[in-house]
């Protein structure tokens, strides 16, 4: 991992270009435990531009629990390098003192009873303060940036199909925005949307594959505070692959780097002063990208999930990581002299939803559009003696309580759900409610199916899933974490090459070990394939919790991982 020594050599390499970090201020604060509104906005305004970014909301309107993950490992050059450091090395890293409120925003440890003392994060109305505050002091320097993830992941979201986030974005006012789940609402709902939104969504890298065409804007010109700024926009370069290509059969994705470095030379050809990646490749694509490619003066940073509380600088490009289900907000100043960023300054603004005071209209706002839903949201399913997370490599306890369904429900030997980076926490001692389940699971492709596989058949399966997430190559990473298994376990080693990495597959119930020709009863939900049968993954749960209604986990051992 990258040692204390190492990060404050990276430091005054990015000090080269005038960068001064704010996240020292936060964390004497935050070690004392004094934490106050003025502490975590208040930043002296810096040079000519601010960039403001938010990303991966998932749909979340109201303050959250989210735990970020114990385990993101990184292989080939990135190992130990940020993200990929998680825990004790990540607090030691950053210098930021245990238990304090940094500790419990951008790490899982001691999650709980730090939970438990400093509340849940984000809320739409809080980071409603939080931008509203920068704009007013920052006037017609800011550009407000949405990194895409925003339309899904709730059940709000789902019934409306994203109207709900629409309504509150576009009160927001952002200037740009990207996607990634956007997509699965399908090409009509999408374009629907795109159509009426009063700012610009951008995606550099999508085509009309009938034409051959951009599908939409590629990059946009703002002008602040005399600066033109170049904003190109790039949508998750897998969207077809991760989520079913039938519900948008007509566009075609990818990384297209000779497509981003045209529209930065098309950019600085309209007077581009500035050129902004408003990115939702996944950090590690967007970090072998600036290496890659010239030019790009920030990368707005998404997908992945990751929360770092200073930018990384790479080949001159700053690399910005804003988190999640909106915990955080970015706030990044530079002094753009000549066509060249002179210096900046950054804050990571942590949105502790009992610290930030929420604005009274986008609380009126978010109420008015759950209303209809009030009743169904708050219903309770059960409750948990365990914490129910999603983040972490190998294995989520929400997961586990997925797994644990789809095999009672559906009378499995083997249960898989999708390692997606999205879903909430619940704390130990809490109903869980309607809302947490769908926090979980809410998604337009839903079903619970039950069919037959091969040893080999599940083998692949892992194998694919983890070189999309281990692989060497950055640019054949497609984000996420490994699919969760229910009933079975396995040995990784996620140094070595496809088809090499997962071993030992064994049925936990009789320790037997799982073989390449026998055959299995196997369910799972999230399935990329049109004709899937089955119930909504929803139901499923909320069944198995009508017959368990106090869920209590054992710690999950059934993954290997050799390090």
């Amino acid at each position: 991992m990258l040692s204390r020594r190492e990060f404050l050599m990276a430091a005054v390499a990015t000090s080269a270009i005038g960068g001064v970090g704010m996240s020292g201020q936060w964390a004497r604060a935050a070690a004392r435990q004094e934490l106050t509104q003025g502490d975590l906005l208040d930043m002296d305004g810096y040079g000519n531009v601010t960039l403001v970014h938010i990303t991966d909301l998932h749909a979340q309107l109201k303050p959250v629990y989210f735990r970020e993950p114990s385990i993101n490992l990184g292989v080939g050059d990135v190992n130990g390098l940020p993200p990929h450091v998680t825990g004790k090395d990540f607090l030691d890293l950053y210098n930021i003192a245990p238990g304090s409120a940094d500790a419990y925003a951008l790490t899982s440890d001691d999650y709980v009873s730090l939970a438990n003392e400093y509340g849940k994060m984000g809320g739409m109305d809080r980071i409603a303060t939080v931008v509203n505050s920068i704009r007013s002091e920052r006037a017609d320097n800011m550009l407000l940036l949405d990194g895409g993830d925003t339309w899904q992941g709730s059940y709000t979201s789902n019934q409306t199909q994203g109207a709900d986030m629409v309504e509150v974005m576009n009160s927001l006012q952002p200037d740009a925005m990207t996607g990634h789940w956007e997509f699965t609402y399908g090409v009509d709902r999408v374009t629907e949307i795109v159509d009426e939104l009063p700012f610009s969504f951008l995606g550099s890298n999508i085509y009309d594959a009938e034409w051959n065409e951009p599908a939409f804007e590629g990059y946009k010109i703002f002008e602040r505070c005399g600066v033109k700024i170049g904003v190109v926009g790039q949508a998750f370069p897998y969207t077809p692959i991760a989520n079913p290509r039938w519900m948008f059969p007509n566009w075609s994705f990818g990384i297209r780097e000779e497509d981003i470095v045209r529209n930065i030379e098309a950019a600085r050809a309209d007077g581009a002063e500035l050129i902004v990646l408003l990115s939702h490749n996944g950090f590690d694509v967007d970090r072998a990208l600036a290496k890659r490619v010239d030019g790009i003066d920030v990368i707005l940073c998404g997908h992945t999930h990751d929360a770092l509380p200073e930018p990384l600088l790479v080949n001159g490009t700053l690399l910005v990581a804003t988190g999640s289900h909106g915990k955080f907000v970015s706030r990044l100043d530079l002094d753009v002299q000549g066509g060249e960023v002179k210096g900046f300054k950054y804050r990571l603004v942590p949105i502790f939803s009992d610290v930030i005071a929420p604005d009274a209209s986008m609380t009126a706002l978010v109420d008015k559009v759950r209303a209809p839903y009030k009743e169904e949201l708050a219903r309770e399913l059960g409750t948990t003696d365990s914490l129910l997370y999603r983040r972490g490599n190998f294995n989520g306890t929400f997961d586990d309580l997925i797994c644990q369904a789809l095999i009672e429900e559906r009378d499995a030997d083997i249960s898989l759900s999708p390692g997606f980076r999205w879903g909430t926490s619940v704390l130990p001692g809490q109903a869980i409610t309607v809302e947490d389940l769908h926090n979980a699971c809410a998604m337009t492709y839903p079903s619970a199916y039950r069919s037959e596989m091969t040893g080999q058949t599940i083998h692949d399966i892992l194998e694919d899933v983890a070189d999309n997430l281990f692989n060497v190559d950055p640019y054949y990473q497609q984000g996420g974490d490994m699919v969760r298994v229910g009933g079975m376990g396995y040995t990784i080693d996620p140094t070595k090459t496809i088809g090499n990495r997962i071993t030992d597959m064994t049925m936990l119930k009789t320790g037997e070990k799982i073989t390449a020709e026998s055959a299995y009863i196997v369910a799972g939900w999230a399935s990329v394939s049109e004709d899937v049968e089955g119930p909504a993954i929803w139901d499923v749960v909320e069944d198995h919790l009508k017959k368990n209604p106090v869920v209590a986990l054992e710690a999950n051992r059934s993954v290997k991982v050799i390090t």
